[in-house]
């Protein structure tokens, strides 16, 4: 029985009044509702005893060597005295405080962290656990609201969480895959222009009920962080494909997945609000999309490699304490985090460089990683 004022039954009344609602839209609701949302009602668990587990719920190791390549990237820059982190995606706050606690001297005088917030309970949870740190911090709803910036833009575990389109190939023809009123899957006729123009651009699958998703929000934050980005970088890690082995004929279940207590979900529409919904990314295409927006690729490589190569100078005068050997391990196991995530990094305004940033100096060619022209 579905209980009353509960999202669920908010989507159904939804549902009823105007029609089948496209699986983003779906999704939107299921993590983003203001009220109910998975993310923004703060019902979110991360870490051993939550949902799912992520590079920040190893401790601080993650956040630390990741300020090092920051503190490169400022001084790639000439020192800037007013040289910004901007955050998507910040949870509870725990890579922020990393950060700021990893900086040496000079970077935190010039250093302002900025944190893209648009739910309430996080923010209120992110303002009491950075506490120490009020003066550097500051918050924004949205990207429309932030300011244009010199610095870099970070995000771990962001645009895998993007509502995403679902589609289906029956009978030669894409159709939308969406939810009805009792919750299941049903197929429709394709009405978003975006979206049309987009399965455009695939190749056609060789086999009947081919399922994918598109992820057009990708698209449009990319396009936000350009305008914003005066000079820097964009550096974001999360779990994906090329587009080659994204759409790769074997690949036909797609990539959405749902997740509650470690554990896959056979049915991602099954209680809204409750479960984490997530899809992979899809990276050929974002770069792209960053190109054309003015961004360069800078790097592309798996995490596995950023680690090993930010390990050399983070531990070059004092080696790993017992704890923070364990960490990394982790950070880097081949068949846990080290190779599931990739490590992308464009850049915007930046002077040419006979070598790449420090942690893409072990990574392979990221055109042709990618599959873009100039491999």
């Amino acid at each position: 029985m579905t209980k009353a004022g509960s999202l669920e039954e908010k989507i159904r009344a939804r549902i009823c009044a105007d029609g089948p609602m496209s699986f983003r839209d779906f999704m939107a609701a299921a993590l983003y509702d203001p009220e109910h949302g998975y993310y923004a009602a703060g019902h979110a668990r991360i870490g051993r005893e939550g949902d799912f587990f992520t590079n920040v719920s190893l401790g601080p190791l993650f956040g630390q060597m990741l300020a090092t390549q920051f503190e490169e990237m400022w001084r790639r820059l000439g020192c800037p005295r007013d040289f910004r982190i901007v955050e998507q995606g910040a949870h509870s706050g725990d890579f922020a405080h990393d950060v700021l606690s990893g900086t040496g001297a000079d970077f935190r005088r010039a250093l302002g962290y900025v944190i893209i917030e648009p739910a309430p309970r996080s923010c209120e949870v992110q303002r009491e656990k950075l506490r120490d740190f009020a003066e550097q911090i500051s918050w924004r709803d949205s990207m429309a609201e932030l300011e244009p910036f010199c610095g870099v833009h970070f995000s771990n575990e962001l645009l895998d969480a993007f509502p995403v389109h679902c589609v289906r190939f029956v009978n030669g023809q894409w159709l939308e895959r969406c939810v009805d009123a009792d919750l299941r899957w049903i197929d429709c006729v394709i009405n978003d222009d975006a979206l049309r123009s987009r399965i455009a651009e695939l190749p056609l699958p060789a086999i009947e009920n081919y399922v994918t998703e598109i992820n057009l929000h990708a698209l449009s934050w990319i396009d936000a962080v350009a305008e914003k980005l005066q000079s820097g970088w964009v550096l974001a890690i999360d779990y994906g494909h090329p587009r080659d082995i994204y759409y790769a004929p074997q690949r036909a279940s797609g990539t959405l997945a749902a997740y509650s207590q470690h554990r896959r979900i056979d049915d991602p529409l099954q209680n809204p609000g409750q479960i984490d919904l997530t899809a992979q990314v899809e990276w050929t295409s974002l770069v792209e999309r960053g190109i054309a927006d003015g961004l360069t690729l800078a790097g592309f490589t798996d995490q596995h490699h950023l680690f090993a190569a930010l390990a050399q100078d983070f531990f070059a005068q004092t080696p790993p304490m017992p704890k923070q050997t364990r960490a990394l391990q982790t950070l880097m196991h081949p068949q846990f985090l080290g190779t599931v995530f990739k490590v992308l990094a464009l850049e915007k305004s930046i002077s040419a460089l006979s070598k790449p940033l420090r942690g893409f100096q072990f990574a392979r060619d990221a055109n042709a990683a990618l599959g873009l022209p100039g491999a």
